[in-house]
């Protein structure tokens, strides 16, 4: 199945008609100082009838690719899901005198170097089926070919290779064009194809905060007494029972070293052992911590 659309320039009109069509490519610039004078209303037309949007650029092949496509990019009022398309043609005065080879080497830089300038467009060509099969035989055309065959059947250019527009009547003063593409909402998801889409975007930092604390995702301590009902905990839960676990082991710590303390103050006084064990009990009980001391042992009484 295709779809319709239609490519625009100064020769139609800006209020062309939206009726029946999914696309519209509307012409941009031209060599280095010519700009569409409809540019911005014919692509006004198309955004408000919620079509999808392309540009074009023509080239004075003589030129600089670079230039061109500079200046190009500067004009055109390009979208995010916008089509961008390289006009290759040489027919006309600007490009006659231009050798064969010319034309290809300032196709394929203008293509690579739009592709580098815009990686989230989908860049193609726009060619006849003259220089499409005599001009060059490498078949580059970027991202996509469009292909002009007027007088064929519309979504039959007559080609071997996979075509994705193809303009096949020129009826009524205009330009008309089918796309390989079921409806309009595949081609818009085709031309956004390339766009990196930011994960974060439209999130706040409490959805961040959420994700990262209290995601309850983590396996719970093998110590736990609720394991069982309780598998599973979130960050937030596991940063407190550390943050206790090691307040637990500093007072123990703190209640070992005042009983070693107390021992110290004892040895060489000649005291007994039950004694000892009273002074380091009370100690340790000063430090509010339960901890088990046993002096037992050889030579205990």
């Amino acid at each position: 199945m295709t779809i319709h659309g239609v490519d625009v320039s100064a020769y139609q009109s800006a209020t062309y008609s939206t009726s029946g069509i999914d696309f519209v490519i509307v012409k941009a610039t031209e060599g280095l100082s010519y700009t569409n004078p409809l540019l911005a209303a014919q692509t006004k037309r198309a955004r408000d009838a919620g079509l999808v949007v392309g540009f074009y650029h023509y080239p004075h092949m003589a030129n600089s690719p670079q230039a061109e496509a500079d200046y190009f990019l500067s004009k055109a009022p390009i979208k995010a899901g916008d089509i961008i398309v390289f006009d290759w043609e040489g027919y006309d005065a600007a490009n006659k005198g231009v050798a064969k080879s010319r034309q290809i080497t300032y196709r394929d830089a203008w293509l690579k170097y739009v592709q580098g300038k815009l990686p989230g467009h989908r860049v193609g060509m726009y060619c006849n089926t003259d220089y499409w099969l005599n001009i060059d035989k490498t078949s580059n055309c970027g991202d996509f070919l469009w292909i002009a065959t007027g007088g064929k059947p519309a979504g039959q250019p007559g080609i071997d290779f996979a075509w994705t527009f193809h303009q096949y009547s020129t009826a009524g003063g205009i330009d008309h064009d089918v796309a390989n593409f079921t409806d309009r909402a595949a081609l818009a998801a085709w031309a956004r194809g390339l766009i990196e889409e930011n994960p974060m975007a439209g999130m706040t930092k409490q959805d961040i905060y959420d994700a990262v604390w209290k995601t309850d995702q983590i396996a719970a301590p093998a110590d736990q007494a609720d394991i069982k009902t309780n598998p599973t905990w979130q960050p937030q839960s596991f940063l407190k029972d550390l943050d206790a676990r090691v307040r637990a082991i500093q007072a123990q710590e703190a209640g070992q070293s005042a009983a070693i303390a107390a021992l110290a103050k004892l040895v060489g006084s000649g005291v007994d052992t039950a004694t000892v064990v009273a002074a380091v009990k009370e100690a340790i009980a000063d430090t509010v911590v339960k901890v088990s001391v046993d002096v037992t042992g050889p030579g205990a009484s």
